[in-house]
């Protein structure tokens, strides 16, 4: 078949795409460079942190028009803020989402929850629960586990069985996804039925390769960042606790994972090892490693955004 010729014009819309997406991408890549700038252990001072949670909102606000927002309906969880991410139009309602926003446990809202929610409901058809868990350094660990463990409850007081979730998660997201589903299993109940983990950060101790070997490919995370973070979050606790780095715990028994990671990411080993463990474990483990990313891509206006949502909506649809 001889390959079709494209016209002048068609040519010369396929070379503006990168310029057009370049142009979207510069306000949030600004914002989610703000949201991590972080120099020193004590730039978690009330006035930078103050700055990181306003750029970590701008963020959610700069990606809401780019997608096509469904019915969100806001509503107290017990006194905490939540969300309802509903399709506009007729849908499957025995199955639902409890998403996970990210932040480093230190910022994030449900506004920055809203854009990946809407996403994850658009790729499945099923409807979403946002929760804007406590942060720290005013609300320490376990405070955010306490208040994912309240969201979950919540789903099962609805009449929702274990399987019927899917719990997603994105960055320290993730990293509450995996830990709430050890503080379901230590506690003898049943898991969700699936696991979606964007750019997990799973190892506090920050002990992988890829924190040293990607830093300088990396445009958004530094480990200053990090040992930030998880100084106001942890405290003294230790470190290599599931409860804090769910990549040391163990992960028999645990649901179907898919995890989408960037090639550019520090967290990239996290990614990895997590991977490895769930497979030790004879768990059902999908990896997706999209090169040339960041952290958390699926967010921005990307066409690999777009795809890697596609893959998440196939991984669960297919169960």
């Amino acid at each position: 078949m001889t390959p079709k010729k494209l016209s002048l014009r068609q040519k010369q819309k396929k070379a503006s795409e990168p310029v057009r997406e370049d142009h979207r991408l510069a306000p949030m890549m600004r914002a989610l460079k703000a949201i991590h700038s972080v120099g020193a252990p004590d730039s978690m001072a009330p006035e930078d942190l103050a700055k990181q949670r306003a750029a970590q909102e701008l963020l959610g606000r700069l990606a809401a028009p780019m997608i096509v927002l469904k019915k969100w309906e806001t509503f107290r969880l017990k006194g905490m803020a939540a969300a309802w991410v509903r399709p506009d139009w007729p849908h499957d309602r025995r199955r639902v989402i409890l998403y996970c926003h990210g932040g480093g446990y230190t910022s994030g809202n449900l506004g920055y929850s809203r854009p990946l929610a809407s996403k994850l409901t658009s790729a499945t058809g099923w409807e979403t629960l946002c929760f804007e868990y406590r942060l720290a350094p005013e609300n320490p660990f376990p405070a955010a586990v306490d208040d994912a463990r309240r969201a979950w409850d919540y789903l099962m007081y609805l009449g929702y069985g274990a399987r019927d979730v899917v719990v997603a998660g994105d960055s320290a997201g993730g990293n509450l996804a995996l830990v709430l589903c050890h503080q379901l299993k230590k506690a003898g109940r049943q898991l969700p039925g699936r696991l979606v983990l964007m750019s997990p950060w799973t190892d506090m101790t920050a002990s992988g390769l890829s924190y040293t070997q990607r830093a300088e490919l990396d445009p958004t995370i530094t480990l200053d960042y990090i040992r930030a973070v998880r100084e106001v979050y942890a405290g003294g606790q230790d470190l290599t606790s599931p409860l804090l780095s769910p990549l040391f715990g163990d992960f028999t028994g645990f649901p179907p994972t898919l995890i989408q990671v960037g090639s550019n990411e520090i967290l990239y080993s996290d990614s990895l090892r997590l991977r490895q463990r769930m497979l030790d474990a004879k768990v059902y483990c999908r990896l997706e490693e999209w090169q040339d990313m960041w952290h958390v891509f699926q967010m921005f206006p990307v066409r690999k955004a777009a795809q890697a949502m596609e893959n998440i909506g196939a991984f669960l649809l297919e169960s």
